[in-house]
């Protein structure tokens, strides 16, 4: 079963991403990053290439030819052809259609009042459909 982490109170849902997707990526996971929109996206590839001067986060967009060879995917579609199933990172909204599919799902829910009632719901969700999601509360930058 899929392990389900929320992590709540984030600032900064893309810099915070980023991190994640570094800590998975240095202990040898493959991970996919889904956003809400493609504005979303955008900004997510512009900040993994610029999270650090010493650090690589190699990464692609879903559908990109390199994708399965790549440690690290982007999607803002739940209807994407996603080579990985070790970390799903989902910054969006909704629930991603797929998680099940992943060895671990973590939630990143920010300090936006609409961002936290729709992390809410999926909290209450993952409940209903027996999973036992794990809660991180980020600490102020």
């Amino acid at each position: 079963m899929t392990r389900v982490d929320f992590h709540t109170n984030v600032a900064d849902k893309i810099g915070y991403a980023c991190r994640l997707a570094r800590k998975a990526y240095m202990a040898r996971n493959q991970v996919v990053l889904l956003t809400e929109d493609a504005i979303e996206l955008a900004a997510l590839d512009a900040a993994l290439w610029t999270l650090s001067e010493t650090d690589f986060l190699p990464h692609v967009r879903a559908g990109d030819p390199l994708a399965p060879q790549t440690p690290i995917v982007l999607t803002d579609s739940d209807a994407a052809d996603l080579p990985h199933c070790d970390v799903l990172v989902n910054l969006a909204r909704r629930a991603p259609a797929n998680f099940a599919r992943f060895a671990r799902l973590v939630e990143i829910v920010s300090t936006d009042a609409d961002d936290a009632a729709a992390g809410r719901l999926r909290y209450s969700s993952y409940k209903q459909q027996a999973y036992q999601p794990t809660h991180f509360v980020a600490k102020p930058a």
